[in-house]
């Protein structure tokens, strides 16, 4: 997949992610993996720049099998921000779809 398509898609794909539930960044590599192919480590500063605008904040998880695992949860801001962008996208698509056939 063209690199330049998935990055301006990955915002829009995590905060997507989160709308059907708090998760952790590696749990969120793991779910966007299954349909393109992402580097270990690129969801990090999309995340951290969410965080930085009050789209999502965190907390930490106790694990059995190592360190605290920190989760992701999507504000009300941040679902008001999935929605306009879901909205975007989806005119974004369609008037490529246009343009191309």
């Amino acid at each position: 997949m063209n690199a330049q398509f998935k990055k301006g898609a990955l915002e829009l794909c995590v905060l997507s992610q989160l709308a059907k539930g708090d998760k952790y960044g590696y749990e969120l590599t793991e779910e966007i993996s299954q349909e393109m192919s992402i580097a270990t480590g690129t969801l990090y500063p999309i995340l951290k720049k969410l965080k930085d605008e009050l789209y999502v904040e965190t907390y930490l998880v106790e694990s059995e099998g190592g360190p605290a695992r920190k989760y992701y949860h999507l504000t009300e801001k941040g679902r008001g921000y999935q929605g306009m962008l879901k909205l975007e996208w989806e005119d974004f698509v369609a008037a490529i779809g246009r343009l191309i056939h």
